[in-house]
């Protein structure tokens, strides 16, 4: 149909939503709280982050890379966390050089506890 020289159009509802909302990814879990042993630790190798229980309750976490020369942690014993490229030691406490050669303590990583799961926070 034309009107006056223009087309005329029927007219068309479109129904606009609200954008959806992003969920947040969820988190990525590292272990349960009954995987770390008081006073000592888990190495979680595929994110190259070690976490620890210093006391009952109390979980930290540290990257498992050597700030020394770039190892990569192995273990975690009488209350240190062990390099073995060099020998160095760290408190499972603070991340703190226990024995050297390393100069610099390890480097902490954010965790959150979410009832009996770690995951990176």
């Amino acid at each position: 149909m034309l009107v006056a020289g223009l087309l005329a159009l029927p007219a068309v509802s479109v129904a606009c939503s609200a954008p959806a909302a992003r969920e947040s990814p969820a988190p990525t879990v590292l272990a349960h709280t009954s995987d770390v042993p008081i006073g000592g630790g888990l190495i979680v190798p595929e994110h190259r982050i070690v976490v620890t229980q210093p006391t009952s309750g109390t979980f930290t976490a540290f990257s498992s890379v050597c700030p020394h020369d770039g190892c990569l942690v192995n273990l975690v014993v009488d209350g240190t966390i062990g390099c073995p490229c060099h020998g160095s030691r760290f408190a499972v406490a603070d991340g703190a050089v226990v024995r050297g050669p390393a100069l610099r303590a390890l480097s902490p990583r954010s965790i959150a506890v979410d009832g009996d799961s770690i995951a990176l926070g």
